[in-house]
């Protein structure tokens, strides 16, 4: 049985990952259904997958499994993909003219390879110059925790919490830095424990490699002291 009719189609693709655009790709219907539709189909279909791999889901151990998954998939790691659940952002006016560079550094999150549906782990650092607009700093974790928290590719990740910032502070002066160690590449495929993947999206100042190199060294600081 073929869920999907265009399931062929996509598996034609198979590893040349084609990403055409910074927004997640979404159905126009996403959201049509309750949360609690979803998470009971997709217990169906997770009792199916395990069905189908050979476990006994009578057993005591696995029978709520197929639940588990669901509500995890729609009300933890992948909750960002809801727009319900973006956070509520407010900025407030630089009333003490600080007009240096803000850094808000080693942001831990946790995505998902939108590839192989294996975790991301990894931290992120962000840093603006205020045009004359501020944002509280855990405001800032909350926008990196959002986009994290669906399928994912980083390079579009990255992306997306700078144009989040950057309309939310009036600027173009931010950089994002992310740096993430993905488990479809440690534990399946090459199984390189050892390597990590960093991309980074800049603007406005930070085009200036003077003004990068003084956020890179504040970076580097931070992390010999966490």
């Amino acid at each position: 049985m073929i869920l999907n009719p265009e399931y062929d189609v996509f598996t034609a693709q198979g590893d040349s990952h084609i990403s055409s655009s910074a927004e997640t790709p979404l159905k126009k219907d996403a959201f049509l259904k309750s949360d609690d539709e979803k998470i009971q189909n997709i217990e169906k279909y997770f009792f199916l997958i395990m069905d189908e791999l050979g476990l006994d889901l009578t057993d005591d151990s696995l029978k709520g499994t197929p639940y588990r998954v669901a509500k995890m998939f729609v009300s933890e790691i992948f909750s960002g993909l809801n727009p319900a659940n973006k956070p509520s952002i407010s900025v407030f006016e630089n009333k003490y003219q600080y007009n240096k560079m803000l850094v808000e550094s080693n942001i831990t999150f946790s995505s998902s390879c939108e590839h192989h549906f294996l975790p991301i782990i990894g931290r992120a650092h962000v840093g603006y110059i205020s045009s004359g607009k501020v944002i509280g700093l855990s405001k800032i974790n909350r926008v990196v925790d959002y986009y994290a928290r669906r399928p994912q590719v980083q390079e579009r990740m990255t992306v997306q919490i700078f144009q989040e910032l950057k309309e939310v502070l009036d600027t173009e002066d931010i950089i994002v830095v992310v740096e993430g160690a993905h488990m479809c590449v440690s534990t399946r495929g090459i199984n390189d424990k050892s390597s990590l993947t960093t991309t980074l999206e800049y603007g406005g100042k930070f085009l200036n490699q003077g003004i990068r190199s003084d956020f890179f060294q504040m970076v580097s600081e931070t992390k010999k002291i966490v």
